[in-house]
Formats: C-alpha cells, sequence, structure tokens
C-alpha cells in the first residue's frame, strides 16, 4: 500500500511540475503581450509587470494541467495492467485513487490562494502602468501621433524630443459636460508618480477649458491627477479586487449602504406624500435614485457570490482529477490525450455553462451564492459513478 501510494504521488508530482511549467509559459507570455499591446509597454514596464502577471497564468492553467496529469498517470498505469495486478492482490483500486484525491485537495486550496494573489498581481500591473504613464503616452504619441484613453485624447503633428508639435488635446467632463478642446503650439507631458500627478505644460494655447474660453500667450500649465488623466477611479473598487480577507468587511459596508440609501427613499416618500409634494415622487425624479440603489445591490449580490465563486474555481481541479482518474483506467489506454478529451469536452459543454449560468444569476440576486457550486456537484457526481464503475468492475 505504501508503495503504491509513494508511486503514484511521486508520478502525479512529477507530471503535473511538467504540465504546469509547459502551459503557464504558455499563458504567461500571452498575457504579457496582451498588457503590452492593450496598452503600449515598453521593455521596462514589461519587464516590472512579469511577477505580478504569473499567479493570474498559474490561475488559469492550474485545473487544466491537473487534468491532464491525472489521465496521463493513470493511462499508463492501466495500459500496463498495474490496476488488474492490485485487484488480483485483492486490494482495491482506491489505493491508487486517494493519493491523487488528496494531492488534488491541496492543489485546490493552492488555487484558491492564487485568487488573492491574482488580486495583488492586478494591483500591481495597474501600479506599474500608472507609473510607466508617461512613457506609455510618448511611444504612443511617437508612434501614431495619437494617445487616447477614457478621459483625453492627444493628436501632434509630430514630436521633438520630449515636445509636441502643434497638439489638439480634447478632454471628456467627468460631470458629462462638453468637453475641453485646447491647441497650442507645443506642450510637454510630465507625470509624477509619487504625487499622483499628470502635468501638460502649454505654449501659446487656445481654446475652451471646462466651459471657459482661453487665449493663453506663453506658457500655461495644466495639472491633472492620474485618476482624473486616466479615468480611473481607484477608490471604487469592483469585488474581484479584494482579497478573501477584506470581503466580509466589504460586504457589511455595502449592506449598510444600500440600507442608508432605501431608508432615504422611504424618509423622502413620506415626507412627499405627507406635504402633498406628489412632484417629487414622479418617475423623472425618482428613477435615477431607484438606478442607484439598484445598482448597490447588485454590487451588494457580487461581493456576497465573490467567496463563492473563488472557493467553487478553485475546487473545480479536484472535481477535474476525480474524472480524470477513473475514465484514463476504464480505457486502459495508454494514449492520454482520448482520455483527456473524453473528460474535456462534457466539462466544457456541461460545467462551464453551468458555472458561468449560475454565477450570472448569483450576481443579479436571482439564485444564492452557493448556486455556483452547482457545477462542481455535477462534475462531481459524474467522478463518484465512474469510480464505482472501476472498483466493481
Amino acid at each position: 500500500m505504501r508503495i503504491v501510494t509513494r508511486y503514484i504521488l511521486k508520478e502525479m508530482l512529477l507530471v503535473f511540475g511538467m504540465f504546469l511549467s509547459a502551459m503557464t509559459l504558455f499563458i504567461f507570455f500571452g498575457l504579457i503581450a496582451k498588457e503590452a499591446v492593450d496598452n503600449g509597454l515598453s521593455l521596462g514596464p514589461i519587464l516590472r509587470i512579469l511577477p505580478y502577471m504569473l499567479p493570474e497564468a498559474l490561475q488559469y492553467t492550474v485545473p487544466g494541467a491537473l487534468l491532464l496529469t491525472a489521465t496521463n498517470v493513470f493511462g499508463r498505469v492501466s495500459s500496463s495492467n498495474e490496476v488488474v495486478a492490485i485487484k488480483s492482490l485483492g486490494i482495491s483500486p482506491m489505493a491508487m485513487i486517494w493519493p491523487t484525491i488528496i494531492f488534488s485537495g491541496l492543489i485546490s486550496l493552492g488555487a484558491v490562494i492564487l485568487n488573492d494573489l491574482t488580486v495583488w498581481g492586478r494591483s500591481g500591473v495597474e501600479h506599474v502602468i500608472l507609473e510607466s504613464l508617461e512613457e506609455i503616452a510618448y511611444g504612443r504619441l511617437k508612434s501614431s501621433g495619437n494617445y487616447t484613453n477614457s478621459r483625453v485624447h492627444v493628436i501632434v503633428r509630430r514630436l521633438e524630443g520630449r515636445k509636441l508639435i502643434q497638439p489638439k488635446i480634447q478632454i471628456t467632463s467627468a460631470s458629462g459636460g462638453p468637453p475641453s478642446l485646447i491647441t497650442a503650439d507645443a506642450a510637454e507631458l510630465h507625470a509624477d508618480a509619487d504625487a499622483g500627478v499628470m502635468t501638460i505644460k502649454l505654449y501659446n494655447a487656445d481654446g475652451n477649458l471646462n466651459g471657459w474660453n482661453i487665449s493663453h500667450p506663453g506658457e500655461f500649465v495644466r495639472s491633472f491627477s492620474m485618476e482624473e488623466f486616466t479615468g480611473r477611479k481607484s477608490g471604487e473598487r469592483h469585488p474581484t479586487a479584494f482579497a478573501l480577507s477584506e470581503l466580509p468587511a466589504a460586504k457589511r459596508a455595502q449592506v449598510q449602504y444600500v440600507e442608508r440609501l432605501q431608508r432615504a427613499m422611504a424618509a423622502d416618500a413620506g415626507a412627499a406624500l405627507l406635504f402633498g409634494r406628489v412632484e417629487d415622487l414622479a418617475q423623472s425624479q425618482w428613477q435615477p435614485r431607484t438606478n442607484v440603489v439598484t445598482g448597490a445591490q447588485r454590487t451588494m449580490y457580487r461581493l456576497y457570490t465573490e467567496p463563492c465563486r473563488r472557493w467553487a474555481n478553485g475546487f473545480s481541479c479536484l472535481c477535474f482529477a476525480l474524472i480524470g482518474a477513473p475514465m484514463a483506467i476504464r480505457r486502459k489506454n495508454g494514449e492520454f490525450w482520448g482520455s483527456f478529451f473524453l473528460c474535456f469536452t462534457p466539462i466544457l459543454v456541461v460545467y462551464y455553462p453551468l458555472l458561468v449560468g449560475c454565477l450570472s444569476w448569483a450576481k443579479n440576486g436571482v439564485l444564492p451564492p452557493q448556486a455556483v457550486w452547482l457545477g462542481n456537484i455535477v462534475l462531481a457526481a459524474w467522478g463518484v459513478w465512474l469510480l464505482r464503475r472501476v472498483i466493481r468492475f
């Protein structure tokens, strides 16, 4: 028994490491290339984001690598008739499968932890991009003559060193007003990452700024916060940007926020009815407040769903191994790719649609957060059925 356990664990560890390394490298460089293209990163920022991108790459590859490992190891074991030999000695095949289940459970816990590391990695990537904002802007202006983000659009005729010649700068209003449009003979950009400020120095500026016509001969300086310049709001965190340890406090705060909004609406509605101000209850006045409450409730549902999603995603590794091992044993074929695709096709057709559908309904409050485990339960039930077939026959 101990020999069998040590052999299976050794094989699982070696093969898992091989598949995980190969798949992670492929996904890792794909993610790096996507970030570089989307944000116009040069070599320096790319090298700085490398450690931050690794957890995200691992998060994508661990479940598939574990399924490949299970089908590979048990496919070779079964094709060598080692399962038949164990049965002939009166030993249950579970002696070989239990080490795999324990190993997969530990990997599943590690996959849950990877979610928190992915949160850290994503915040690190965003920090590097903000620190490199000046370099990114100049790189895009040099290559294409324009730089655009959600807030600012800059077009230049050409660059002379660090100087933008005949720039046209359009700035979208944060309050929904008309955009500002400024032209100048020349301009320079300077980002101060420590202070979180982007400064635009204009020479002979002319145009409209925040509804005011300007005509400024000589030097004119306009400073923006990084958030204002890029349109990113660091104070508003998406539920996926919280670590697991931060989610309980975030859920309590969001529940209190929703309750305050609802109490304020109830109080205002009662006051309007009491004093006969029916116009205050008109749809044009009331609908924006209703939309705010609805958005806050959706954020609350997302926060409640997030822990279940992460644990369910992590323990999908265990479910994948639970079906991969008995499937490979039943096929009795050393060619593991066939077993892998026999497992992966139902996972692709059944598990992922169940996960996405239940996740969407849970985020909208239609289903309880625990519904995201439904796909795992289906896979586990299939795996148990396969195990029973392996043990009995």
